[in-house]
């Protein structure tokens, strides 16, 4: 059974308690700096304030993963802020950490006329819809192995599995990843939720069995129901605001789990 420990508290102030070394797979969405409507933070701040915010809890961060561990940062910029994304990728590829892999997930595609997940409209004369986020994937070395048929699909022509000397019909899901919301998604208080099931590719692609997974920006819980899925070891969720907290411990009681609050 996942172990689960819930910190209500500003992760820079959390982050250092956690033992070195000693986390897997760290998965979150920090705030986008594009002035979102959160009820216990301020999502407007300058972009060198934000980036030395970004940096400072990506350096805390370095200190928790394991030498193997890997670092999945979701993050995606607006059609006036394009350039959000690069810049946070630049700084941590440049000063911390190695860039391993650049997934885009993609929200929202037409194909053949018909359109498939949801993104949010615009009405503008420069610029078309924004339908895709970044998931940028960073290790310590660029050389982490990771298990790339754990979210792997199974071959159109079934003769390359033999041509490509696989075991198993399974090929490599690749780095564009079509992840719609839900249909039916509940509505909730947090303003930027993502699916369970973008999370819970990263802590699958990443391969530890018993893993310890950390979220320092854990909303309402998704990355955590994603670790229970997954079977990890232990995840340590942190989020400031006690709302979005209590949120994500209703939802992961759900799942037979109950997590201790600090």
């Amino acid at each position: 059974m996942t172990k689960i420990k819930l910190y209500c508290d500003d992760c820079l102030k959390v982050l250092p308690k956690i033992k070195t070394k000693s986390v897997d797979v760290c998965v979150f969405s920090p705030p986008y700096n594009l002035g979102t409507k959160y009820s216990h933070y301020q999502d407007n701040l300058t972009e060198a304030e934000y980036l030395d915010f970004i940096y400072k809890t990506s350096q805390r961060i370095y200190h928790c993963l394991k030498p193997q561990g890997s670092l999945f940062i979701n993050i995606g910029g607006s059609l006036l802020k394009p350039q959000l994304p690069f810049r946070v990728a630049s700084l941590l590829a440049g000063n911390l950490f190695k860039l391993q892999n650049v997934i885009i997930w993609v929200k929202s595609i037409a194909i053949k006329g018909k359109t498939y997940g949801h993104f949010t409209p615009i009405n503008s004369p420069r610029f078309i819809n924004n339908n895709f986020e970044f998931v940028f994937h960073f290790t310590k070395t660029g050389r982490v192995k990771l298990d790339r048929l754990a979210i792997g699909v199974p071959f159109t022509d079934k003769t390359n599995i033999k041509r490509f000397k696989h075991k198993v019909d399974r090929r490599c899901l690749g780095n564009v990843w079509w992840i719609p919301y839900p249909t039916k998604q509940k509505k909730s208080r947090h303003p930027a939720t993502y699916p369970i099931r973008l999370p819970l590719h990263c802590i699958k692609l990443h391969g530890k069995p018993r893993a310890v997974v950390l979220d320092p920006f854990c909303g309402t819980g998704a990355t955590g129901i994603a670790a229970i899925k997954f079977g990890a070891k232990r995840f340590i969720g942190i989020d400031i605001d006690p709302n979005y907290i209590k949120l994500a411990k209703r939802r992961l009681r759900r799942r037979v789990i109950k997590p201790r609050v600090k």
